[in-house]
């Protein structure tokens, strides 16, 4: 699994990341980001890519699981 940190960045930038990363094909992504523009925008990428998204929220961040 490969872990993103995406925290301080503002969009486009995380979803820029994981779209790089999702190059690689792997079946399992988790991405850390810090507000909640980037946590939908992240969200929305991934499921059109195909993958099914857990948020989890810990101490105002956000841990984004992607899974195929």
């Amino acid at each position: 699994m490969k872990t993103l940190d995406a925290r301080g960045l503002s969009c486009p930038e995380p979803v820029i990341m994981i779209r790089k990363a999702m190059a690689s094909k792997e079946k399992r992504y988790e991405m850390i980001v810090d507000n909640q523009t980037s946590k939908e925008n992240v969200t929305r990428y991934a499921e059109h890519q195909g993958y099914k998204v857990t948020v989890t929220e810990k101490n105002e961040e956000f841990v984004l699981v992607m899974c195929k």
